[in-house]
């Protein structure tokens, strides 16, 4: 083969290799070359019904992070442009949610601009981490610390609306005085926001409890019937948008009458967020200005916290939706498209998003194809932000309140309880500490929850079970690994049952289950077998992996004694022919 040609061949595998790993930064590129006419039909109707979906939550959600509502409507529609193009699953819609929201609350207190830079910070971390591949962390936030927190934040937030169903003003924030003061204040409730919640309330359990009873398509009927269940399916779906346009037009119909019944957002800002840095600085109320570094340091624990929810929520909700339609996602990217859009977000005004098991549901079920259905929706809120803001001012808050709570409540799975139960009992004690704790602190909650699974964790590393047998020598089989917080118990299990006892007796290790030991551990078992040795007993080491018997044998131990089975490990100390 002449050179030329040797350079051309080398220059398109070069090309190859090139675009093969732009393909892996930048998802788009492997679905959008075969991008078909039947996919944007059904990407056109998927980000359509999850925009009219995600307009009234992202009001909803501001209230939650204690924002002017126009602050959900910005984080809501940079996650549609950014995970079209960086995002690996199809269905998940990232935008606000209301754990994110009462997270956001919990450190910034309502502070828009400390909101913002939040989410530049929040992005920031998971970038890094997604390019450091450190998504592992995530696999140390334990199910039933996940379960305590969610449960506590759907409690937290619940309870946060009846203020707004009752039409009450000056509760506090903090959740124990905000019960005391809820039903201190009920004779001060107003009859229209009650009435107004309860009707709002009632409708959306309603609509959703005829979408969860719907036939599927599949169910034997007339063409008419069928198109019955689209059409309840359709209206089911978009039930927070209908409830809250009828309320607004109710509340509208009452005020142009001079009738002020109900409690209003009133005057929002008009028009799309302008594009410009996330303020490094704040002013207090008094004119101080607050340095960069004294905000970073009021953020405190919750400037870990809440990258990592975010990352937790959004990836367990692209595992979940990948598994249901049997594709695969890659966990590092969604670490990426995640941190990439609370950055960009930042510019625009957005405090940090994830993403959102709700809307994520309805873009599946609606039938989207790929993430394009993200800029439908995306382009949906931009419409709202540009024309619609005006008849904001007349969405009742008891209406966007009755649209959290319908939206928190199957967050608090009591029957999650009796599971842990039956399974482990043991995993009610982080679960209890995150719930319990949640409700001081958020962030404090999965703090605490964390802290107690890794102690529970370090303890069974450091000790680790021992099933003890005697068949004329003691045989200690160890049930999981051997590291060096176990190494003194071992030692004291031996100490205890072998060495100390008259007179001293042999034992045989059993290290099947053994993979990986490090210097503290070998030092351990040095000291052991020079007590053997001196008691004129043996240590016999059996069924050792081979790249632990590699770490043994370089280590150089005196008197080191193995075998390939506990059988010839018995034999060995009968008497009969040593391995």
């Amino acid at each position: 083969m002449d050179q030329p040609l040797l350079g051309r061949v080398s220059a398109v595998s070069r090309a190859c290799c090139s675009y093969s790993t732009l393909k892996t930064w930048l998802p788009i590129l492997s679905w959008l070359p075969r991008y078909k006419l039947k996919w944007l039909q059904m990407d056109l109707l998927a980000g359509l019904t999850v925009g009219l979906t995600t307009v009234p939550q992202a009001l909803a959600y501001a209230e939650v992070a204690g924002l002017p509502v126009q602050y959900g409507l910005y984080s809501a529609f940079m996650g549609g442009f950014i995970y079209a193009l960086l995002g690996t699953s199809k269905d998940v819609t990232l935008g606000p949610t209301a754990i994110m929201s009462l997270l956001c609350f919990s450190v910034v207190g309502g502070q828009p601009h400390r909101a913002v830079l939040l989410s530049l910070l929040c992005g920031l971390i998971q970038a890094v981490m997604a390019l450091l591949r450190l998504g592992f962390l995530l696999d140390f936030i334990s199910f039933p610390v996940i379960k305590g927190f969610t449960c506590a934040a759907a409690v937290t937030i619940g309870f946060g609306q009846v203020k707004n169903i009752l039409g009450l003003q000056g509760i506090p924030h903090e959740f124990f005085l905000e019960v005391y003061y809820t039903f201190y204040k009920i004779p001060e409730a107003r009859i229209g926001d009650v009435v107004l919640g309860l009707l709002c309330l009632a409708l959306l359990v309603m609509l959703l409890y005829m979408k969860t009873n719907l036939g599927s398509d599949d169910t034997p009927g007339s063409t008419y019937s069928r198109l019955a269940r689209k059409l309840v399916w359709t209206v089911a779906t978009m039930r927070n948008a209908l409830v809250v346009v009828a309320a607004s037009f109710v509340a509208f119909s009452w005020d142009a009458y001079g009738h002020h019944v109900f409690t209003i957002t009133g005057k929002t800002s008009q028009g799309l967020p302008p594009f410009r840095p996330p303020p490094t600085s704040d002013t207090t109320a008094n004119g101080s200005i607050v340095s960069f570094g004294e905000i970073v340091e009021g953020f405190g624990g919750g400037l870990a916290v809440i990258p990592f929810m975010g990352l937790l929520e959004s990836i367990a909700i692209a595992k979940a939706f990948a598994s249901q339609n049997d594709y695969r996602i890659d966990a590092n990217q969604e670490l990426l498209a995640i941190g990439v859009t609370n950055i960009m977000g930042s510019f625009v005004s957005a405090y940090p998003v994830t993403g959102s098991f709700g809307r994520t549901a309805v873009n599946s079920q609606t039938g989207v194809c790929t993430p394009a259905g993200g800029i439908v929706t995306s382009v949906i809120v931009l419409l709202s932000l540009a024309f619609l803001m005006p008849a904001f001012y007349y969405i009742p808050k008891a209406s966007l309140a009755a649209v959290i709570i319908c939206a928190v409540a199957p967050m608090v799975d009591y029957h999650v309880v009796a599971k842990i139960w039956r399974i482990r009992k043991l995993d009610l004690l982080p679960f209890t500490v995150t719930f319990l704790m949640s409700f001081w602190q958020v962030q404090y909650g999965i703090v605490g929850g964390v802290a107690v699974s890794g102690a529970l964790l370090l303890y069974n590393m450091a000790r680790p079970q021992i099933k003890v047998s005697d068949h004329g020598v003691l045989v200690m089989e160890l049930g999981s690994g051997l590291s060096f917080p176990a190494t003194e118990y071992l030692s004291s299990i031996i100490h205890t049952q072998a060495l100390q006892v008259s007179p001293p007796r042999s034992v045989v290790l059993d290290c099947h289950h053994v993979s990986i030991i490090d210097y503290s551990v070998i030092s351990e078992l040095s000291d052991l077998l020079r007590q053997f040795k001196l008691r004129e007993v043996r240590l016999v080491f059996s069924r050792l992996q081979p790249s632990v018997l590699e770490v043994l044998l370089a280590a150089d131990l005196q008197g080191l004694r193995y075998t390939d089975s506990v059988e010839a490990a018995l034999q060995m100390e009968s008497g009969n022919q040593m391995i």
